[in-house]
């Protein structure tokens, strides 16, 4: 992976990612025959220091228009040429002959998918279940979880609408109850612990999901998830296994710009979409289980990603427990789309998942302290790394968020508006950014001061 990562920055990503889909499909070769006599041990190779990324080669990767400046990476991306390439090379071989390239690789190019997620996250591919998008993955999640009448489902009042009402239309459906609580008092207020305490005091012999966001579209505030998830342990340590709490996590805002593993966070569940952080096709996404997460859950769409499931349903077998596999939807979707998904992943693995963390986090900081200084500006994301991601929220003195919007839009400068009841500007930095980048932002915001 190392000399890959090294070929990767020092040349084209769209190289490397070929040879990446060219070594995931090709056979393995035979090892070669032992020496006939015992070999001198070789030279020990010289040290060599990690080559820095090449940035401006990953910016190159992106078609975006180059006299504007893109910072809404969690809306919707741009993709990078490997996976452009990927579509297009799918899309003409569906176009040339759709019944025989379908039948030929669909369950194949899905489990490739699948496989290049759970590796990004170190996760096995048994755990991955491909969806269109966040919302899709979080309707699934929720809506297929195994609730009883009168067991609680806990959120907070700072979560997203698709979280809000999935829960509301999955207890409407199971008779389980919602409870909404509040998260803090004041954001710039918030600690690890304090998260931490709030939410697992909140917790009572009724609650079987905490529904919680890993990184907050509203304030850009990042939830210390392993460490909520380590506190849950105790808990669910006398409780039986269909009265655990499990931990169910909106993750798409920290998906592709965190460096932790799948294990590494610790919950049950782990959504996001792939459009965003991660720049794969959009109409993509994917939901990581744990073991104990599927064993929870029941599918909601059928399936054809089973092999096994037109035998059931012929036979009339229960098929068993609900995986990752029946949880992915069948359907006829864009499979040129949902195929090239692996390349998105090779992209970020031969880039590095710290490299493209500190990157984040480097131009984050630069643009909250820029901010922070500004009389007329107030921050609202917490400047601690711990506590953020990519997502910069802030209000601009006697401006609506919509206005300061539109007079970045006049300096070429692509920003968001977050929305909810309490609606902030957003702007959201990513490895496709440049510090100069960023100094001109702020200066644009330095402008509206007047």
């Amino acid at each position: 992976m190392e000399i890959a990562r090294r070929s990767f920055l020092a040349g084209s990503g769209l190289a490397l990612a070929a040879a990446g889909s060219a070594a995931a499909q090709a056979p393995p070769t035979a090892a070669p025959p032992p020496p006939a006599q015992p070999a001198a041990p070789p030279a020990p190779a010289p040290a060599t220091a990690p080559q820095p990324v090449d940035w401006r080669r990953i910016r190159a990767q992106f078609a975006l228009t180059p006299d504007w400046i893109d910072m809404s990476a969690m809306l919707i991306a741009s993709h990078p040429t490997a996976v452009r390439d990927a579509i297009d090379r799918h899309r003409r071989q569906l176009d040339a002959n759709p019944v025989i390239y379908l039948e030929a690789n669909n369950r194949s190019l899905q489990n490739r998918a699948r496989a290049a997620a759970g590796q990004y996250l170190g996760a096995p591919a048994e755990a991955v279940a491909l969806t269109d998008s966040t919302t899709m993955g979080v309707g699934l999640v929720y809506n297929g979880l195994r609730l009883r009448y009168g067991q609680e489902i806990l959120t907070t009042d700072q979560d997203y609408y698709v979280t809000h009402e999935s829960l509301r239309l999955a207890a409407l459906r199971t008779g389980a109850k919602v409870r909404k609580i509040p998260l803090y008092e004041d954001i710039r207020s918030v600690s690890e612990g304090a998260l931490v305490a709030r939410l697992t005091s909140q917790i009572t012999p009724q609650t079987r999901v905490l529904a919680l966001t890993w990184v907050h579209s509203s304030t850009g505030l990042k939830l210390p998830i392993p460490a909520i998830a380590a506190a849950l342990v105790p808990i669910n340590a006398s409780r039986s296994e269909h009265d655990r709490v499990l931990l169910c996590v909106d993750g798409v805002h920290g998906f592709g710009n965190q460096d932790v593993s799948f294990a590494g966070l610790g919950c049950d569940f782990l959504i996001a979409g792939c459009h965003k952080w991660i720049f794969g096709p959009r109409g993509t996404g994917v939901i990581y289980g744990s073991e104990a997460g599927w064993r929870a859950a029941l599918p909601t769409i059928p399936t054809f990603l089973d092999s096994d499931a037109y035998s059931h349903w012929i036979s009339g077998s229960d098929p068993g427990l609900a995986n990752a596999v029946r949880m992915t939807p069948g359907g006829f979707k864009a499979f040129e789309h949902l195929w090239a998904l692996s390349e998105a992943f090779w992209l970020h693995q031969n880039i590095g998942r710290g490299e493209v963390a500190r990157r984040t986090a480097e131009l984050a900081t630069q643009l909250k302290a820029g901010l922070a200084a500004m009389p007329h500006v107030t921050l609202v994301t917490p400047m601690s790394p711990q506590l953020s991601a990519g997502i910069v929220s802030f209000d601009v003195a006697g401006m609506s968020a919509h206005q300061v919007v539109s007079r970045l839009r006049d300096w070429k400068i692509i920003a968001s508006v977050a929305p909810y009841a309490r609606q902030h500007v957003r702007l959201t930095p990513s490895i496709r950014n440049f510090p100069h980048e960023i100094d001109f932002v702020l200066q644009a915001v330095r402008a509206m001061a007047a």
